[in-house]
């Protein structure tokens, strides 16, 4: 298990991808590290992530013909190591990369973070580049055997005690520009390559042991996946938070599979070890992409998301830009009754999956509170029912005293009190709801021992 002591809860945050792609701006950054700090920073919301490409110049301006411009100049060091592009990013003229970005952003009491792709940029091993700390040149660390399906950026990195100077070089750097969060992509699972996906495990080591070295707090986040779960023990021990799914986005089948995904890593979760659902698409999405619009997911599906991340426990970045959230979705996002269901206090357990329903149960051992979630995964309103036996069963699991008994319990998403054996709950028979299609309702029992 991670010794590290990083990320006590699932991290989160804001990132830019969802919204901006590769076009992300220093005005645009502040703007929702701005709103973040006036409106979500209250219900622990902190982190403020800038993802791919922000090295890359002109990034975003091939957009109908590339997502990333094949061999495209990127802003270097001479070192080997990629700098902001000062065109997006202004503040980091002369050297000074995103320190004054990640002040401003500390300045209002959240976090910073960046997305790296693993490895050294082509630019460098080509140009033979100097690498800090090091007697060998960026060509001869480079592994042009180890490349990126999807992104033309970087070679991996050999696993020699070069390589490793190189990774201690970059977190230096990181560290002095105060960075707290580094996703990192193409190292979660290395796709290109499936008889070996998961052939980058020793640069995740690398740049465990980069963090250790820096001195700095650094919160490691691997990308893509799926991650592969016959290696857990390996994410567990040197990363905080790993992608169990490829890209999530606002389609009902991928969030339909994930409770899938969750139930196959829900005994993984455990404090600076998050498996991660990926980010949450909600509010206005796709501009960088070349088509503004409003999340797909219907307001159920919202809360049938908010309310599995959670109870899994799974990091929560939002994809959204943050200054055009609508009331409705704020509300969603800063409901504290669901952000308190997120683990290591409350343990997950999963209470039954099928085709056409799910349910979770979680038990917070600090409050002695008990949480149960019913899923309609169906495409149209139906009942969801849990026995009574699988409930208890999956609470036990969980942590729950087996002598202990539900008293009165709320809704969370409406806020309706109910006394357990009363109303729509009767726990001696099990629990059943009316649900709309893909929709949820999630209560926090108290419990009596």
């Amino acid at each position: 298990m991670n010794k590290n002591t990083f990320a006590k809860t699932p991290p989160m945050g804001w990132n830019s991808y969802d919204y901006y792609d590769t076009t992300v701006d220093e005005a645009a950054v502040r703007a929702n590290a701005d709103y973040m700090a006036q409106h979500l920073k209250a219900y622990d919301w902190e982190y403020i992530v800038v993802d791919i490409q922000w090295y890359a110049l002109g990034a975003g301006s091939e957009r109908t013909s590339f997502q990333y411009i094949p061999f495209s100049e990127l802003e270097m060091d001479e070192y080997s190591r990629l700098l902001p592009d000062p065109t997006r990013f202004p503040s980091s003229v002369n050297g000074a990369g995103f320190g004054p970005l990640a002040q401003y952003v500390h300045s209002l009491g959240l976090k910073f973070g960046i997305h790296i792709m693993r490895g050294i940029p082509r630019q460098a091993a080509q140009a033979h580049c100097q690498v800090l700390g090091s007697d060998l040149t960026a060509d001869r660390i480079a592994d042009p055997s180890s490349i990126c399906g999807w992104n033309p950026d970087m070679y991996g990195v050999r696993n020699i005690p070069q390589g490793q100077a190189y990774y201690d070089s970059l977190l230096e750097l990181y560290a002095s520009w105060g960075v707290d969060y580094i996703k990192c992509d193409d190292i979660c699972n290395t796709n290109l390559y499936p008889q070996n996906p998961y052939s980058a495990a020793h640069e995740v080591e690398m740049l465990h042991r980069a963090i250790e070295k820096c001195g700095r707090p650094i919160v490691l986040s691997l990308s893509p996946g799926p991650a592969l779960i016959d290696k857990a023990w390996h994410y567990e021990t040197y990363a905080n938070m790993w992608r169990i799914t490829d890209d999530f986005w606002d389609d009902w089948k991928l969030l339909k599979a994930m409770f899938y995904r969750c139930e196959l890593w829900q005994d993984h979760v455990a404090e600076g070890c998050y498996p991660d659902c990926d980010m949450l698409p909600v509010g206005t999405l796709g501009k960088g992409f070349g088509r503004e619009r409003t999340s797909n997911f219907t307001r159920e599906e919202q809360r049938t998301m908010m309310t599995l991340w959670c109870l899994f426990g799974s990091p929560l970045m939002i994809g959204a830009e943050l200054a055009k959230l609508d009331e409705d979705t704020l509300k969603l996002l800063t409901n504290r009754d669901i952000l308190n269901m997120l683990p290591p206090v409350c343990r997950p357990h999963q209470v039954c999956r099928d085709e056409e329903k799910a349910a979770w149960a979680a038990y917070d051992r600090e409050k002695k509170n008990a949480y149960i979630a019913l899923f309609n995964l169906q495409d149209e309103a139906a009942q969801v029912s849990a026995d009574d036996d699988s409930l208890m069963a999956a609470l036990a699991a969980a942590g729950m005293p087996r002598e202990a008994s539900l008293s009165g319990g709320k809704e969370l998403w409406t806020g309706e009190h109910i006394e357990a054996g009363t109303g729509t709950l009767a726990l001696s028979e099990g629990l059943t709801a009316s649900l709309a299609a893909h929709a949820c309702r999630v209560w926090r029992f108290e419990t009596t021992q």
